[in-house]
């Protein structure tokens, strides 16, 4: 596929010609061109390239996009035009300014009302999200015993119990499916969500978890403070009832322990269900964006080992969670937490 703007004729003639592009930085994934048209009015051209999904993270950005216009306070870039043929998108170009220190304020409650435009109806036009799987119980419970911390009977049975509570929540939220620093526009009018190439519908616990359990699936891992946590949370449920009228649902540690068994939050995408990443921890560590493999599952042992400790569901878990830590910083004392800010 050559590397020409992808600008055909039909956008056009709804659009105007072109009278300036240039290429933007973007994922192997796509193709991103910053585009002038007539008057001066700067455009985004997104186009989804590689890998035998194109066709449906195509599909999917499209109708996240779509489905997210609904927000009263808009929650990402207008959707101009498409070209299906091409897989091309063209949005709305806003300037990104430099977040806030307290930017997950100020993210978790867009995230909410990004999360509040799915509507029951919408149940088909995207998929269901999906959660962690037996598959993924056995490599956790197999890595403990690599490192050899004793897993106390009735753990498996949490842990089943979980992934049932998990794969059985209820919710029709439009899930971003990758809200990564990065993927957040802060704009003089607000913060606004791109590349929705993973969207599906579920509960929005999986993803205010992010802010806790360190950005799972992104590049940018950050461990923001404790009050810092409790503002962006208490943001999101605020503006969940604003929109919605209804409360936030519990289950926040249930997300939590849901990315801490996932080994393809260890990788970036390209590598994901390929191997047991669990796996590789006893033997190896390796880099990905502000922090490695081991750094990101200490962090989310951690996290989850403390907001568990109570909790009576997952009483196994949470001190499986504390041995397993400990003994990763016993083996490799130099290993550090993960960064505190954004890059």
């Amino acid at each position: 596929m050559s590397l020409r703007l992808p600008f055909g004729d039909g956008l056009r003639v709804e659009l105007g010609s072109p009278r300036g592009s240039r290429r933007l930085s973007s994922s192997p994934r796509s193709r991103v061109w910053r585009v002038e048209l007539a008057e001066a009015t700067d455009v985004v051209v997104k186009q989804i390239v590689d890998g035998h999904d194109a066709d449906e993270r195509y599909a999917r950005e499209v109708a996240a996009l779509r489905l997210a216009a609904r927000a009263r306070t808009p929650v990402v870039p207008a959707l101009l035009a498409t070209d299906p043929g091409e897989r091309v998108l063209v949005l709305e170009h806003l300037d990104h300014g430099r977040p806030a220190g307290d930017w997950i304020v100020g993210y978790a409650a867009a995230l909410a009302r990004l999360h509040a435009t799915g509507r029951p109806e919408d149940m088909g036009v995207l998929p269901r999200w999906q959660g962690p799987n037996q598959a993924d119980i056995e490599s956790f419970l197999r890595l403990a015993g690599a490192l050899e911390v004793p897993v106390t009977p009735g753990v498996s049975g949490e842990l089943d119990d979980l992934v049932n509570r998990l794969d059985q929540a209820s919710g029709y939220a439009l899930l971003h499916g990758d809200p990564c620093p990065g993927n957040d526009l802060h704009t003089a009018a607000g913060i606004r969500f791109i590349d929705f190439e993973q969207a599906s519908l579920g509960s929005g616990l999986m993803e205010l978890a992010y802010l806790r359990i360190g950005f799972p699936t992104c590049w940018c891992v950050t461990s923001a403070p404790e009050p810092l946590l409790e503002r962006a949370e208490s943001a999101y449920r605020k503006e969940w009832w604003t929109v919605t009228g209804s409360e936030t649902r519990e289950g926040l540690a249930d997300a939590c322990v849901g990315w801490l068994l996932r080994g393809d939050a260890l990788v970036e995408r390209a590598h994901r269900e390929s191997t047991d990443h669990l796996a590789r921890i006893p033997h190896r560590d390796w880099t990905w964006g502000t922090a490695t493999a081991r750094q990101r599952l200490a962090h989310r042992l951690g996290v989850v080992s403390r907001m568990t400790a109570d909790d009576i569901s997952l009483g196994g878990v949470s001190g499986l969670s504390t041995a397993i830590r400990q003994r990763m910083l016993a083996l490799w004392p130099a290993l550090q937490p993960v960064p505190a800010e954004r890059p």
